[in-house]
């Protein structure tokens, strides 16, 4: 039970499998291998039989004889027999644009020595300023701050501040 398929598509499809088969005949490009071989025997077989070389509809349109697929590893066949080299990406050449504008990255070798990327001779970094512990002053050993006095000796001194007032404030957990 084949599928309805275009007469026309039908034809176009075993032309292009037959001159596909007939170029690798020829010897113009690298040889056909065995299962290229049994694809296009296997598929012109299938829509002589059928009028479609697929069953699934959804792999490929409902009128053509060939699944997007087939159509596909058809179109290399053809380019391989024609002595064109295959496109995308096992062909090994390089097309313009794409990542190829990008540069290589760079990346960091894991088998080389760190040593030998270290200057023999490193400057040593500056020693940290000594820090002593906080000692404790009383407030009356502290310098009032007058016009004359430098900055620099006022600075320990604390700013004074009022004592904080406490409030009681009604409504609170009341004794029973």
């Amino acid at each position: 039970m084949g599928r309805d398929v275009d007469e026309r598509k039908k034809r176009a499809a075993l032309r292009k499998l037959r001159k596909a088969a007939a170029l690798a005949e020829q010897g113009l490009g690298p040889p056909l291998s065995d299962w290229e071989k049994q694809f296009l025997e296997e598929v012109e077989e299938r829509i002589e039989t059928y009028g479609s070389a697929f069953a699934d509809p959804l792999k490929g349109s409902d009128g053509e004889a060939l699944s997007s697929l087939q159509q596909i590893k058809l179109k290399e066949i053809d380019k391989k027999a024609r002595g064109k080299g295959r496109s995308g990406f096992g062909s090994g050449r390089k097309k313009p644009g794409g990542f190829n504008k990008r540069p290589a990255p760079r990346v960091r070798q894991l088998d080389d020595d760190i040593a030998e990327d270290m200057p023999e001779t490193a400057p040593e970094p500056p020693e940290p300023p000594v820090r002593s512990a906080p000692k404790l002053v009383r407030a009356s050993d502290l310098k009032p701050a007058t016009p004359d006095t430098p900055a620099s000796e006022t600075q320990n001194a604390p700013t004074e501040r009022p004592r904080p007032a406490f409030r009681v404030i009604d409504g609170g957990k009341q004794d029973e």
